[in-house]
């Protein structure tokens, strides 16, 4: 639905460190409100405000692996991140190049059969490309079974060019994240609920706001433009569907409806600029951005907000 909106974030508003580097806590971010093309601001420490009792927010659990490993092609350095684990076992993986200043950039003319020898003596074996008319994502098989122990082991968390520095794992967790039994996670952080704190939490539950979670193994960075979308392993609760689809009856019965294609196109449109013009920050470590519905054109005793 935002595919018609082109925008470009100058460098000075991508979110170079944690918010507790920068300010008071993780918390400490701004956060942005939508009701159809109107904008609000706020703390996000105030969200309990914008929430209502019987509200339904679905978290993810997944915890980040130390997705980014170093390793070697024919005696030149490579980064290898582990995206996702397929199910014949082999992980879609991305080499790219690195950089001084600890980060990395994108490596070009890998080729199949490449094989990246990594930490401990292990290999990786690059079989194919995930699309056909690409070389960025690879399907690759490593000489064990145990990639989570060798990330665990070797890995740090996946950083890009606008962070200023390395973080500790722990920066890039949020407080919804739990251990999976096989040790397989995110590549890079769910981060949209990155802000959230156990006292906010607490407070959201006090108030009557329900929180359903979900597992999403999220992968590296935003498919290319050529690039078809490529699979991700998740896992919804049967408790969490039915909380679910009990919140979006209650919506029917308060008479909200989702807003036509290009009401939504508009107040995306308006909420880009309006964070533009707000200095608001960008990426991981960035501000929050809430979407509900437009309450001007439905009733006023609505009984669920939409996240």
């Amino acid at each position: 639905m935002t595919a018609d909106i082109a925008i470009r974030v100058p460098e000075e508003l991508m979110a170079s460190e944690p918010a507790e580097v920068r300010g008071s806590g993780r918390d400490d971010v701004r956060l942005m409100v939508s009701r159809g093309t109107e904008v609000s601001h706020h703390a996000f420490r105030d969200l309990a405000g914008q929430l209502r009792a019987g509200d339904v927010l679905v978290v993810n659990t997944s915890a980040t692996m130390p997705s980014a490993v170093d390793g070697t092609v024919a005696g030149e350095r490579v980064v290898v991140h582990f995206s996702t684990l397929g199910p014949d076992g082999r992980w879609a993986v991305e080499l790219r190049a690195p950089e001084p200043s600890g980060s990395t950039r994108r490596r070009t003319g890998t080729r199949a059969w490449t094989t990246v020898v990594l930490p401990g003596g292990r290999r990786l074996a690059l079989e194919e490309p995930l699309s056909a008319d690409g070389d960025r994502l690879w399907w690759a098989l490593a000489d064990t079974p145990d990639v989570p122990g060798l990330l665990a082991r070797y890995g740090r968390p996946i950083r890009y060019a606008y962070t200023s520095g390395d973080q500790p794992l722990s920066a890039y967790q949020t407080v919804f994240a739990l251990p999976s039994p096989d040790g397989v996670g995110s590549a890079e952080m769910p981060s949209a609920a990155r802000p959230f704190t156990v006292e906010l939490v607490a407070e959201l539950v006090r108030r009557g706001v329900w929180f359903a979670p979900i597992t999403l193994h999220t992968g590296v960075a935003s498919a290319q433009a050529h690039e078809p979308p490529y699979p991700e392993r998740f896992e919804v609760p049967v408790s969490t569907a039915r909380l679910v689809n009990a919140a979006r009856a209650g919506r029917r019965r308060g008479a909200r409806s989702a807003s036509p294609k290009g009401r939504w196109r508009a107040a995306m449109g308006a909420a880009y600029a309006e964070a533009l013009g707000g200095l608001y920050l960008w990426h991981e470590f960035g501000d929050v951005h809430l979407v509900l519905p437009d309450e001007n054109r439905h009733t006023p005793n609505c009984s669920c907000n939409g996240w």
